[in-house]
Formats: structure tokens, sequence, C-alpha cells
């Protein structure tokens, strides 16, 4: 894993709590290390939840990615969205059940698991993502967006 110096085992312990227990090792001096060795470096767009907002209507290939556990998906999301929780994008099958093609907007509940679920996209040569910052916490408060349980969705 790679993390900031001096954050290791609080991202060990982050990472077990969504299901990553297999943790094999950190590159000692973080991001920096990686950069100065001139390995290869990607970034993940960060968005607010207004931007989705704006671009829901305008984009016929956008889609909506929770990556938080079904019982929480059920409880509310953003209508429309695909539940793909974090743990089932482990198995490259389900990765590849989501369309490269689409605009991917990726959120969880606060931030953590989405970044994680950009990363194992990306991983798999996934490119248009865009990472909800504060996650489902600050999208079900922005004009725009229509939240729905599972239930109301379906009936």
């Amino acid at each position: 894993m790679v993390t900031e110096p001096g954050k290791e085992e609080e991202t060990v312990i982050r990472l077990a709590r969504v299901g990553f227990e297999n943790v094999q090792g950190y590159l000692e001096g973080g991001i920096d290390a990686w950069i100065n060795a001139g390995e290869k470096v990607d970034m993940i767009i960060d968005i607010e939840p207004d931007e989705l907002a704006m671009d829901m209507p305008h984009d016929n290939k956008l889609e909506v990615l929770d990556v938080r556990k079904e019982s929480e998906y059920d409880a509310g999301h953003v209508k429309g969205a695909t539940n793909a929780p974090l743990d089932s994008l482990r198995d490259i099958f389900n990765i590849a059940l989501i369309s490269s093609e689409n605009n991917l907007y990726i959120h969880c509940a606060g931030g953590y698991r989405s970044v994680i679920a950009a990363s194992l996209l990306k991983r798999q040569g996934y490119h248009n993502l865009r990472n909800i910052l504060g996650g489902f916490s600050k999208m079900k408060d922005q004009k725009g967006l229509k939240i729905v349980t599972t239930e109301k969705e379906s009936a």
C-alpha cells in the first residue's frame, strides 16, 4: 500500500474494516518515494456533490456507482444508482459487469471506500472516474439529487 508516512497503521486498520485484510506491506516514504523512483502515477478526480447534480441531466453516459453495503444502499441512495459494494470489487468478474464506456461517479458513505473502489477500477483500465467527496453523507442533502430507498424505487 502507499500511504502518508506515519499513517501506515491507521490505513491497515481502515482497510481491514472494509474487508481488505491481507496487506503485504507499505511503501516507505509514501507517494513521494514512488514518484522519486520514476514509477508511473495516475490520479483520481474528486468532485463535490453539486457537480454530480449539475452533470446528471446532461450526460447520458453518467452512472452513479454506490460502493456502500447493500443495507446502506437499501436505506437510501441516489435514484438510478448502481450498487456495487466495495468487497464485491475484489472480484474481476464483478468489475467486468461495470461498463467502461460510462462516466462513473463513485461514492460511499463518507469517501474512504470510494477511493479504494476507484483505485481498483483504475487498475482494471477504467478511466472515466469521479470520486464524490463527502460521499452519501453530503449527497443526501444536495439539491438536485433525488434520494430514494430500494423499497420506494421499486414500487
